[in-house]
């Protein structure tokens, strides 16, 4: 969902009970088309223990729009008896959450070594990190920018031509702990740099001429999370699954609360946009949460979290060459621009308008895949603290924020088959807007 700075937690206590295995979990989408619809959400919400998909939460749900969310086995009648009465109509995208986890690996084999084709754990893209910096000295440097709550470092790579004072682009993956598919697209986006480097004629020029930072997994312990707790039993060959990372936006584990009497959860997203009283307002009117039990919580202050002050201090402490900012998400198949958290629109909205426009059309050329595009609060909702914003009220003229695939039927779970065809026409498009900056340097 739409990268959210500001809105780091979510109920793991829910998904934690010891031999839960998600059968019989569904995934529900409801039409929302008058304000009465909307009430019947909220009363919905706060009658039933349900996992928002798509909005992230109760509160940014709009009218004309549709609504996806999970809920576990036991409380499906329930449900459906609730939107059966209500006249809601709805329906089911994904019948047995346990089968489309296992689904989730459907490319047969796992690689013992890093694959660009499969899921990686984050050991895995570690180790891929150093190895392609090693092998490609004169294009490829690894640092560590920070580290996570849990001691883990977060490697950058700076992948270009070495030239002094060249402008960069700022690309960042795995914010959220359950779009497994990001991180694979930063990884593919290296394999190409190096592929056709002095072979592709756009690709070499970029190089040449622009510095890419990638950021592989920016919410490192809470990807290791749904590792360790989710799909490392399944790859040894048992039965047993924990938890999930669909009950997961993303986990950073900075801060542990009691909440009710459950047990501590992690906390989980990273407080950046809000710098005053007035602003962390606005944020809580548009779907923060100043509950530290909300999956929704905006943090006890702004940028309060180790990652968050990585990277954005590094941004700020670049900020005089970097011209752009792509952070990469999922699920939805949209191309958004600022704003979201409000619904004014940018200073050079008809210019950003234009070139989300060409770079989906660009996108859709390979495969045929169609995406909306558009300022993130009106094409897909009020959404406060998304790290596009930020980075474009710092003076990043050219910032974005990428839904990839798909649309609903797989959601967060995107089955491995698929992952060359994303990262493939995601990449015309990046490289479509990193060509145009070329042409558009300030």
């Amino acid at each position: 969902m739409l990268v959210s700075l500001i809105l780091v937690s979510v109920a793991l206590a829910s998904a934690n009970h010891s031999g839960e295995d998600f059968e019989g979990h569904k995934v529900f989408r409801v039409t929302v088309e008058d304000e009465n619809h909307i009430n019947l959400m909220h009363e919905l919400a706060s009658t039933s223990q349900i996992d928002f998909w798509k909005p992230d939460s109760i509160t940014q749900v709009k009218l004309h729009s549709t609504v996806d969310f999970h809920v576990k086995a036991e409380d499906v009648g329930t449900v459906e008896d609730f939107l059966e009465q209500n006249d809601l109509y709805y329906e089911v995208l994904i019948g047995n959450l346990r089968s489309m986890m296992a689904a989730q690996f459907d490319s047969h084999g796992r690689a013992t070594g890093h694959s660009y084709t499969k899921y990686n754990n984050w050991k895995t893209i570690e180790d891929w990190t150093q190895q392609v910096a090693a092998e490609n000295p004169d294009l490829i440097s690894r640092s560590v920018i920070g580290t996570t709550f849990e001691g883990r470092s977060m490697h950058l790579l700076k992948v270009g031509k070495a030239k002094p004072n060249k402008p960069a682009v700022f690309i960042d993956c795995g914010f959220h702990a359950r779009e497994w598919i990001s991180p694979a697209f930063c990884q593919w986006f290296v394999r190409e740099a190096v592929r056709t480097y002095g072979q592709e004629i756009q690709m070499t020029e970029l190089l040449d001429k622009l510095d890419f930072y990638i950021l592989p997994v920016f919410n490192i312990d809470g990807y290791v999370y749904t590792w360790t707790k989710v799909y490392e039993p399944k790859l040894r060959g048992t039965d047993e699954i924990k938890t999930i990372p669909i009950l997961i936006i993303s986990s950073t584990s900075t801060f542990r609360i009691e909440c009710g009497g459950r047990p501590a959860l992690p906390r989980l997203e990273l407080p950046v946009l809000a710098q005053t009283l007035t602003e962390t307002l606005m944020l809580v009117e548009n779907g923060a949460s100043t509950s530290p039990c909300s999956d929704t919580y905006c943090g006890s202050t702004a940028e309060s979290e180790k990652e968050t002050k990585a990277l954005v201090n590094f941004i700020r402490k670049n900020l005089s060459s970097i011209k752009a900012y792509f952070t990469i998400h999922s699920y939805s198949q949209m191309l958004l621009y600022p704003y979201s958290y409000s619904y004014k629109l940018p200073q050079n909205n008809a210019e950003l308008n234009a070139l989300a426009k060409a770079a989906v059309k660009e996108l859709a050329s390979l495969h045929g895949t169609k995406y909306t595009y558009g300022p993130g609060a009106t094409t897909i909702y009020l959404a406060a603290g998304g790290s596009d914003d930020w980075a474009y009220d710092q003076g990043i003229k050219y910032s974005f924020t990428f839904e990839l695939r798909d649309t609903g039927k797989y959601g967060f779970l995107l089955p491995e088959s698929q992952i060359r065809a994303t990262c493939e026409e995601t990449l015309l498009a990046v490289k479509h807007i990193a060509s145009y900056i070329l042409g558009h340097l300030y």
